[in-house]
């Protein structure tokens, strides 16, 4: 049977936890330079309505690691919803290629996509959610505290963007205490939030105070103010967001070792200040280097070949 993984939750939690030790397993092997070339003549077809360096980095070069061979495909390329009907590219798109990532603006229209292909479909990012970025989050502060429950995590920022919104999702599939730091206007998603209370696996808060938000923090999580096709918002978000930068002082009001992450890309002087996200704290370039190998993960748990 098809599986997609659109959102953290098309997860349960024990296969989150399989994907986790599948990407240790698959981290090990590419600094012992073991070859596992699982998926040897497999490819998958990258679809890009919004561009990013890194989604397409990780992806490509994670096919190749695992044998097999992605295509990029442009705005250009494949214009989502305007040249041609998206159940028409899903249908075509999946006779040619034996699995597809899509990063979209419109959740519903990786929804959709995912509907009509007959090959697994991974989001590599909506506006909706990043459920990719999010796994290779939480794998991150599992392999620096060596547990992926129990923790706090405060994120700091938009609490309505695709990343706050995965982190609520992974509330409701691994035990945290979520702290949702952000001005009244920019709550996280509804739904996702009345999901993740009603399971009721995490304490999930809103919080308006930064200082409050991140006291006895495990990890501060931010990401940018402005996301990819807002910039017309720009003035109003720097307005509503002024005190909540990630800044040295902040990090004073939560734990002595809090580990500081960063989507990436950053916007230095804005969320974050240079001075946290190259300081002792960061771990911002480790959480960026666990996409590759969390998505290797999710590929082959996809194709059937976890272990």
């Amino acid at each position: 049977m098809k599986r997609d993984f659109l959102m953290v939750t098309d997860f349960s939690r024990d296969e989150i936890v399989e994907v986790f030790e599948l990407t240790k397993d698959l981290k090990r092997y590419l600094r012992e330079g073991k070859e596992y070339t699982p998926l040897r003549g497999k490819t998958m077809a990258m679809i890009f309505a919004k561009p990013s360096a890194r989604t397409r980095i990780s992806f490509e070069t994670g096919m190749y690691q695992l044998g097999g061979y992605a295509i990029y495909l442009s705005p250009n390329d494949i214009g989502i919803g305007k040249r041609e009907a998206i159940k028409d590219i899903a249908r075509v798109v999946s006779r040619y290629n034996d699995i597809i990532m899509a990063r979209l603006f419109d959740h519903w229209h990786i929804e959709e996509l995912a509907r009509y292909s007959s090959v697994p479909v991974i989001n590599g990012l909506t506006d909706l959610t990043h459920p990719c970025q999010v796994m290779a989050d939480l794998f991150t502060v599992y392999e620096k505290k060596g547990r992926y429950e129990n923790i706090k995590i405060a994120f700091v920022g938009d609490g309505s963007n695709n990343v706050a919104n995965s982190w609520v999702n992974m509330a409701s599939r691994m035990a945290l205490e979520l702290v949702i730091v952000t001005p009244e206007a920019y709550l996280p998603d509804k739904s996702a939030l009345e999901n993740a209370r009603k399971v009721g696996v995490s304490e999930i808060k809103i919080e308006h105070d930064p200082v409050k938000g991140v006291s006895g923090a495990d990890v501060i999580y931010t990401d940018v103010w402005v996301s990819m096709g807002q910039e017309s918002e720009k003035e109003q978000k720097m307005k509503a967001f002024e005190g909540f930068q990630v800044n040295s002082e902040l990090l004073k009001y939560a734990k002595d070792d809090v580990m500081v992450m960063h989507c990436l890309p950053a916007h230095r002087g804005e969320e974050i200040t240079d001075e946290v996200i190259d300081g002792p704290n960061s771990i911002v370039f480790d959480e960026a280097e666990n996409r590759l190998h969390v998505q290797k993960a999710i590929i082959l748990k996809l194709f059937g070949l976890a272990r």
